[in-house]
């Protein structure tokens, strides 16, 4: 008997507990990667003086976090510029300065989505989610899904991955849980799948479609002409659409999302990024990369599996993050 009240209330406790805010669970999320930067970073800011040598460790560090060639040197590029003319002396005034020119490279990015902009005629505001497998698409879906409807919006979910029944059950207990209506085929055309749910968006006065479509490799040619035809039969169905087409990146792969941010962009137009799993890998620096490489918006990023695990980007908190500030 006391052994269940114990549990009682160590379950009150916990219920009771203030959860962590967003700003807590991203400096946690990133904690792998901010290991990364900041164990040698620290060492190379305890210095006596700012020099060369210091300068190629720096550039080092940044390499090991994946941010990549180019961002490295504009990095080292823009501090060696400031050190001549704002003459800092201090490697901690360095460390302020790299923090400063990281969310000047990143501030660009950061461009949350606008539901507002299409007419209430060329409603629904169709969203179109692409990506690799495994990279966290369906999971993304259900995650949007849940806030739009929060924010007050009528949501729809296009099963368009009619190759892989898994995530076609996923979507629909995301649909059962959340109560949203999942329009899905057993097989047969992804295109046909979102067309039909357009028609259903409309004439139930849906406020938000999600499209998902197959995860596929951007090597597999065939398979990207079929994610260019779903776009294509998107446009058919609404001409202004699709208002948002999302690529959703793990954070893991590190220098292939450059790849794969080309790759999608020339076959589906890509108009902004989800990065999912930052939480698990070392290489966060790949924003960076991707800031100098091939900029597009980061709509979201995403530090964990729960609901509220995936959040609009925003540059200064997440270089606070990142260095620990």
């Amino acid at each position: 008997m006391f052994g269940f009240l114990k549990k009682d209330q160590a379950a009150e406790a916990d219920a009771a507990a203030p959860k962590p805010s967003w700003t807590e669970r991203l400096k946690a999320g990133l904690a792998r990667t901010r290991a990364t930067l900041n164990t040698p970073l620290g060492e190379l800011f305890s210095r006596a003086r700012i020099d060369e040598e210091l300068l190629e460790e720096l550039e080092s560090t940044l390499l090991m976090a994946d941010c990549g060639v180019e961002a490295t040197q504009w990095l080292l590029d823009q501090l060696r510029a400031r050190v001549k003319q704002e003459k800092i002396e201090s490697p901690t005034a360095l460390r302020t300065a790299l923090i400063e020119l990281m969310t000047q490279l990143l501030a660009p990015l950061e461009q949350p989505l606008d539901l507002s902009h299409p007419t209430q005629s060329q409603r629904p505001f169709i969203i179109m989610i692409a990506g690799v497998n495994g990279a966290g698409k369906t999971t993304s879906i259900g995650k949007l899904a849940k806030q739009f409807q929060k924010e007050g919006h009528g949501v729809l979910l296009a099963a368009g991955d009619t190759f892989r029944a898994a995530a076609r059950e996923q979507l629909a207990e995301w649909g059962r849980r959340n109560d949203v209506t999942v329009v899905a085929q057993e097989s047969g055309d992804p295109a046909a799948v979102v067309f039909d749910a357009i028609s259903a968006a409309r004439a139930r006065g849906i406020d938000v479609m999600l499209a998902d479509t197959a995860g596929r490799l951007p090597t597999q040619l065939h398979l990207m002409e079929e994610i260019a035809k779903v776009r294509r039969v998107i446009q058919k169905a609404e001409p202004s659409g699709p208002h948002e087409v999302l690529l959703v990146l793990d954070a893991n792969i590190g220098q292939n999302a450059i790849q794969q941010v080309k790759a999608f962009d020339k076959a589906i137009a890509v108009t902004g990024l989800i990065v999912t799993k930052l939480d698990g890998t070392a290489k966060g620096g790949v924003l960076a990369a991707i800031a100098r490489q091939c900029p597009k918006p980061v709509r979201y990023i995403g530090i964990g599996e729960g609901i509220d695990d995936l959040q609009p980007f925003k540059a200064r908190e997440f270089v606070e993050a990142l260095f620990g500030q």
